[in-house]
C-alpha cells in the first residue's frame, strides 16, 4: 500500500490486518486439528515399513488444504456460509446446523486471537517487510501454541520453518543481523537443552521436550542472543503463574505436565513487539500496582 492511500484512508491497513487475521485464523484451526493426526498416520506407516510389517488398510486423515470440513459427530459437510470466521459460530450459537452437536470454542478463539495479533503487528510495523515477516511468525506461533496445548507436541514441521524464517530474515537485517541471529538460535537451543539434561540427570525425569529447544532457537533467530534471557525469564514467570492457576482450578497436583511452548511463544512474541525496554516497563508497572 502506498503512503498516499494510507494517508487518505488510515483505517485501511488495520482493516486489512483484521480481515487477513480472521481468514488465516480459520486455516490455523484446520492446521491445528489435522496436522497432528496426519503426522501420527505417517509415523505409523513409516514404522511398519521400517519393521517390515505388512501394510494395514487405514484411511488417511483429511488433508490440510483440499479436504472439506465436516462435523466430527455426524459427518455433515460444512457449507461456506457456516464457515465464516467467528460470525458463523455466533450465528449457529456454537452448534452444528445438521445435528446440533457443540462446536468447540477453540474455533472463534483462535480466529479472534489471530485477528487481534495481526492487527497489533500492522499497527506496530506498518506496511513493511518487518510487518509481513512478523505476521507469518505470529501465525506460526499461534498454531504451535495451540497444538502444544492440545497434544504436548511442537512439530518439526512448524518449528523448523520458523527457525529458517528468522535466519533468512536476518539477511536483510529486519530484526537482527545474521551474526546475532545465528548466535541467538544456538544459545536458545543449547540453553534449554542444558536445562533438560541437567534436570534429567538429577531427577531421572524429562522436564520438557525437544520441541521447546527448537522453538526457543527459532525465537533466538529473530531476537538475537540478547533476547534469550528476557524471553526465558518472562516465559518462566508466565508459566508459573498461569500453570499454578490452571492446576488450582482443575484440582490437579504439581506432577501434572503443562506444555511450555505456549509460554515461550507468548514471551517471544511480546519481546519482538515491545522489546526488552517495554517488558521492563511492564514489570515496573506491575510491581508498582502489586
Amino acid at each position: 500500500m502506498s503512503e498516499e492511500i494510507l494517508a487518505a484512508a488510515p483505517w485501511l491497513l488495520p482493516t486489512v490486518g483484521v480481515l487477513l487475521g480472521l481468514i488465516v485464523g480459520s486455516f490455523l484451526n484446520v492446521l491445528i486439528l489435522r496436522l497432528p493426526a496426519r503426522l501420527e498416520w505417517a509415523w505409523r506407516r513409516q514404522a511398519r515399513e521400517f519393521l517390515g510389517l505388512p501394510e494395514e488398510e487405514e484411511r488417511p486423515p483429511p488433508g490440510l488444504v483440499f479436504d472439506r470440513s465436516r462435523c466430527p459427530r455426524c459427518g455433515a459437510g460444512i457449507a461456506w456460509y457456516d464457515n465464516i470466521p467467528v460470525l458463523s459460530w455466533l450465528l449457529l450459537r456454537g452448534r452444528c446446523r445438521a445435528c446440533e452437536a457443540p462446536i468447540s470454542l477453540q474455533y472463534p478463539l483462535v480466529e479472534g486471537l489471530t485477528a487481534l495479533l495481526s492487527l497489533a503487528v500492522v499497527l506496530r510495523f506498518g506496511p513493511s517487510a518487518e510487518s509481513l515477516v512478523m505476521l507469518l511468525l505470529s501465525w506460526l506461533l499461534i498454531a504451535m501454541a495451540v497444538i502444544d496445548l492440545r497434544t504436548t507436541w511442537l512439530p518439526d514441521e512448524l518449528t523448523m520453518p520458523t527457525l529458517w524464517l528468522g535466519l533468512l530474515s536476518s539477511l536483510w537485517g529486519l530484526f537482527v543481523e545474521p551474526r546475532e541471529a545465528i548466535l541467538g538460535a544456538a544459545v536458545g537451543y543449547l540453553s534449554l537443552w542444558s536445562v533438560y539434561w541437567g534436570f534429567r540427570l538429577l531427577t531421572g525425569k524429562e522436564g520438557m521436550g525437544y520441541g521447546d529447544f527448537k522453538l526457543l532457537a527459532a525465537l533466538g533467530a529473530f531476537a538475537g542472543w540478547q533476547g534469550i534471557l528476557p524471553i526465558v525469564l518472562l516465559s518462566s514467570v508466565l508459566g508459573a503463574i498461569i500453570g499454578s492457576l490452571y492446576l488450582a482450578l482443575r484440582g490437579r497436583d504439581r506432577s501434572t505436565p503443562i506444555p511450555f511452548g505456549p509460554f515461550l511463544a507468548l514471551a517471544g512474541w511480546s519481546y519482538l513487539m515491545i522489546g526488552e525496554e517495554g517488558i521492563e516497563a511492564a514489570w515496573r508497572l506491575l510491581s508498582a500496582t502489586a
